[in-house]
């Protein structure tokens, strides 16, 4: 097992993305956004996946209400992928589209009979493009204090994966949908920049 959502997603961003009823795909290359300015500093939050499991969020406080909306749906997807693992609960789904949706999916069902247990942080949030209904979401995912278990609720297996050993950068580039709701079109993950 690797990172979150890194066994099965790949880096395409190159590809584009697009809202039904969209006029333009987006891409994030296309149109950069000024890093997210914070307003002050960032606020912890923390988001239950399950009887053992969190998410804490290092939350910036942001100025711009548009950055807050994003940096939201990047935290409310990576908590809920995780729930869908420890509680098989699939409420997820409904914040992904294909290609990403099909990713994630695989994602959470490469556990099987597996589950996870701890805390995971995601801190240094940014967001770093926006343009029409796309956007791109930065952030460093620290998953050193979480244990892969042998069944929900099982006890830890001995030889833990890589992603329990250093924190990685995840990125989700979302599409906004004519139903107001942000959704993640695609994944991408890096080894570096998110040394603690």
């Amino acid at each position: 097992m690797r990172g979150l959502i890194a066994p099965v997603v790949a880096a395409l961003l190159g590809a584009g993305c697009t809202t039904a009823g969209a006029d333009r795909p987006f891409t994030p290359g296309q149109a950069k956004a000024a890093p997210t300015a914070v307003a002050g500093p960032a606020a912890t939050e923390s988001i239950a996946v399950g009887p053992k499991t969190k998410v804490l969020v290092e939350r910036p406080v942001v100025t711009d209400p548009r950055h807050a909306e994003l940096l939201k749906a990047f935290t409310d997807i990576y908590a809920g992928m995780w729930r869908a693992v420890v509680t098989g609960d699939e409420s997820y789904l409904s914040r992904v589209d294909d290609p990403g949706g099909r990713e994630a999916t695989d994602w959470v069902l490469s556990f099987e009979d597996r589950s996870v247990r701890g805390t995971a942080r995601v801190f240094a949030m940014n967001v770093t493009a926006i343009m029409d209904g796309g956007a791109e979401v930065n952030a460093c995912v620290d998953e050193t204090r979480m244990r892969l278990l042998s069944g929900r609720g099982g006890v830890a297996v001995p030889d833990q994966p890589a992603w329990t050993r250093a924190a990685y950068l995840q990125a989700m580039v979302l599409s906004r949908g004519d139903d107001g709701v942000w959704r993640v079109r695609d994944f991408r993950h890096g080894k570096e920049g998110c040394a603690r």
